[in-house]
C-alpha cells in the first residue's frame, strides 16, 4: 500500500485539516505565505554556510547523484501570492508554496546506552533525556499535537520553556506551525481544552527552526523524526546550547517529543 496524505481515521487529506486548523485560529494566507518564505530563506543560508552535512549521496539510477536537499527554493511573496489555494477550493489559506512537499527521502539513527557507546569508541552526539507522545481528536485536532505534549515533556524532564535553547517542530503546513505556536501561547485553549491553569508559551522564533524545516526541507515518509532530531543536536553543538526540543505531528492526532541535550 503506498503511502497517502489521507488521514485513515477520518479520510480526509492532512492539508484540509490544515485549512480548517489555520481558520480556527485565525492564522491568513498572509501569515503562511510569510512563514514558508522564512523556513526557505533559512534553509538556503544554512547549506550555503555547509550546516546541512548530514546528507549521503545518493545515485539516483539514469540520473546525477543527489549530493543535496534540492527543495529549497527562496521564492517572493508576490509570487507565492498567485498560487490558488490546494485543498478547500477556492477560499482555503493553504497552498503548494505554504505546504511542505512530499520528497523521496530515508534516515538511520545510531542509539544505544552511554555504557554501550563508550565502549565501542563511539562519541555521543546527543543524550536523550526525555520524551512523551500525545493523541487528540483527529478530525479537528489532527496537526496540533506539539501544543498538547510540550508542556508535558518539559514537566517530565523537569525543565521550563525558558531552558530550551534550540526548538525544531516539523512544518508540515505553515498554517499548521503558526497554529501550534498561537495555542501555546493561549491561556483561554490551555484551560478549555488541556485542563492546565496557563498557557506554556510559544517558542522565540530566533531560537526555532532556524536551518529551515519541511518546508522547505521536505517532508519524505519516515524520515523526518531522524532530521529533526539530527538538526537539533547539531543546532546545539553550534550553538553552544544545552537542551533541544523536537515534536512532530502525526497521523491519527498523535504527536512524539523528544528532548535531547
Amino acid at each position: 500500500q503506498l503511502p497517502a496524505v489521507a488521514e485513515f481515521s477520518t479520510s480526509e487529506t492532512m492539508g484540509h485539516s490544515a485549512d480548517r486548523l489555520a481558520a480556527a485560529f485565525g492564522v491568513s494566507r498572509l501569515e503562511q505565505d510569510e512563514y514558508a518564505l522564512r523556513s526557505h530563506t533559512l534553509a538556503k543560508k544554512a547549506q550555503d554556510e555547509g550546516l546541512l552535512q548530514d546528507v549521503v549521496p545518493f545515485k539516483v539510477p539514469g540520473k546525477d547523484t543527489v549530493t543535496k536537499d534540492n527543495g529549497i527554493r527562496p521564492s517572493s511573496m508576490e509570487q507565492m501570492g498567485k498560487l490558488k489555494p490546494a485543498f478547500v477550493k477556492p477560499y482555503g489559506t493553504v497552498t503548494a508554496a505554504n505546504s511542505s512537499f512530499l520528497t523521496d527521502g530515508a534516515s538511520a539513527i545510531l542509539i544505544m546506552s552511554e555504557e554501550k557507546a563508550l565502549a565501542m569508541g563511539y562519541k555521543p552526539k546527543a543524550y536523550l533525556r526525555d520524551f512523551v507522545y500525545v493523541s487528540q481528536d483527529p478530525k479537528d485536532q489532527l496537526l496540533l499535537g506539539p501544543t498538547y505534549a510540550t508542556p508535558k515533556v518539559l514537566e517530565k524532564a523537569g525543565l521550563t520553556l525558558g531552558d530550551i535553547d534550540v526548538f525544531e517542530f516539523h512544518e508540515a503546513f505553515a498554517g499548521q506551525i503558526l497554529a501550534n505556536l498561537k495555542a501555546m501561547d493561549s491561556d483561554w485553549f490551555a484551560q478549555n481544552y488541556m485542563g492546565r491553569k496557563s498557557k506554556v508559551g510559544a517558542p522565540p522564533l530566533d531560537k526555532f527552526n532556524t536551518w529551515g524545516g519541511s518546508l522547505s526541507l521536505g517532508h519524505p515518509f519516515g524520515a523526518t523524526g531522524c532530521r529533526l532530531v539530527i538538526t537539533a543536536a547539531h543546532r546545539l553543538k553550534k550553538e553552544g546550547g544545552q537542551y533541544g526540543l523536537v515534536a512532530a505531528c502525526a497521523a491519527g492526532g498523535q504527536v512524539m517529543v523528544p528532548v535531547p541535550l
